[in-house]
C-alpha cells in the first residue's frame, strides 16, 4: 500500500494507522503489510507537529505505477490543517486512477475533503473529523456525511483520522489475518479492543464529558437537529424525560440550561461554517437554524465578541 503524505499531515493519524500494520506482520511473523509514503514532490513533508518526515517517491510516480497496473495494493491519503488548499493535479490524477483501476483508497482525517473535491466520493456515505463535518456537508451538498468513526467498502473508506485510524486498520487486519491476530495487535499496544464502523466521535469536551447517557443521547439529539432546532419539549419526548429533568441534568453536569447549551453548540457549528467556508453569512445562519442574519450576528457577537464577518478575516 502507498501512503500519500500532505504537508501538514496528523502525525497521530500516521502513526495509529501504520504501527498496528507493523505489529500484524510481528504476530503473523510474515510480512503481509507492506507500505510506502510518498509527499506531493518528493521531498521529506512536514506534520502538524513540526517533525519532518522522510519519503520514498512522489506523487507522480504512483500514478504511473496505477496507470501501469503495478500496484500499489491501496493508496491512503493523510492529511491535516489547511486541507482546503492542498488539492492539486498531481493528488487528482491519483485519485481519478484509483477510481478507474479499481486500486482500494482511504482517506484519514481531513482527507476526505480531497477525495470529494477530487470528485471520487459521487454521492457516497462518509466521515471526516467532527471539526470539518459542517464545512464538508455544506460544500458539497451530495455527499451524506456522518459522524461515524469510520465508513468502508471493498474499494473506499473514510476515517474520522487521529485515534479513529487505529479503529479502521484495526478492521483491515482483522478481515486478513482474523479476529486472534487483531487482538493480539491490541494487547500490544495496550488499547483492549477497537471500536467498530458504526460507533459516532465524540465531539463533546471538557466538563460535558459526563458518563450520563441520557445527557449524551440529548445532546446527539441537538446536533442532529442544528439547522432545525427543537423546542425542548420535542427533545424531552425523543428521550422519554420531562423538561424539569431534563434542566436539572444539564445543571447538574454542565451547568447550563438545557437551550443556552443549544445556542452555544450551534453558535460553535456556525463559527466553523465561518472560518472554513466560503458561504454567504446569512446560509451560515440557515444551515445554523437562524431566522435571519441579523439575529445570528448579534448571537454570535454575544458569545464570540465580534460579528461572523469579522471572525472570517
Amino acid at each position: 500500500m502507498t501512503i500519500l503524505a500532505l504537508p501538514g499531515f496528523s502525525q497521530l493519524s500516521l502513526s495509529s494507522f501504520v504501527d498496528p500494520l507493523r505489529l500484524a506482520n510481528s504476530v503473523a511473523d510474515q510480512r503481509v503489510f507492506e507500505w510506502t509514503i510518498v509527499s506531493p514532490d518528493g521531498k521529506p513533508v512536514e506534520c502538524a507537529s513540526g517533525f519532518s518526515l522522510a519519503v520514498a517517491g512522489d506523487f507522480a510516480g504512483i500514478a504511473e505505477s496505477i496507470q501501469a497496473c503495478k500496484g500499489p495494493s491501496m493508496v491512503i491519503v493523510c492529511a491535516g490543517e489547511r486541507v482546503e488548499t492542498q488539492a492539486s493535479s498531481s493528488l487528482s490524477r491519483i485519485l481519478r486512477l484509483c477510481k478507474r483501476f479499481g486500486t482500494p483508497l482511504a482517506a484519514l482525517g481531513t482527507a476526505t475533503w480531497l477525495l470529494a473535491e477530487c470528485g471520487v466520493l459521487e454521492d457516497s456515505a462518509c466521515t471526516i473529523h467532527w471539526d470539518k463535518r459542517a464545512a464538508l456537508a455544506e460544500t458539497f451538498a451530495r455527499l451524506l456525511v456522518t459522524d461515524r468513526l469510520f465508513v468502508r467498502d471493498a474499494q473506499l473508506a473514510t476515517c474520522a483520522g487521529e485515534f479513529a485510524s487505529f479503529d479502521l486498520v484495526m478492521d483491515l487486519i482483522s478481515e486478513h489475518l482474523g479476529k486472534e491476530v487483531a487482538l493480539a495487535v491490541c494487547r500490544h499496544t495496550t488499547a483492549g479492543h477497537w471500536r467498530s464502523a458504526s460507533d459516532r466521535q465524540w465531539t463533546i469536551t471538557g466538563s460535558e464529558m459526563v458518563t450520563s447517557k441520557a445527557l449524551a443521547d440529548i445532546i446527539r439529539i441537538m446536533e442532529e437537529h442544528v439547522e432545525d432546532p427543537l423546542p425542548l419539549h420535542d427533545i424531552a419526548r425523543c428521550v422519554g424525560r420531562s423538561r424539569r429533568q431534563i434542566e436539572r441534568l444539564f445543571e447538574r453536569c454542565v451547568s447550563s440550561s438545557p437551550m443556552r447549551y443549544y445556542m452555544t453548540l450551534r453558535l460553535a457549528r456556525a463559527k466553523r461554517l465561518v472560518q472554513q467556508t466560503d458561504l454567504p453569512i446569512v446560509e451560515v445562519a440557515i444551515a445554523c437554524g437562524f431566522a435571519s442574519a441579523s439575529h445570528f450576528s448579534k448571537c454570535f457577537r454575544q458569545v464570540y465578541g465580534c460579528n461572523p464577518t469579522a471572525c472570517r478575516g
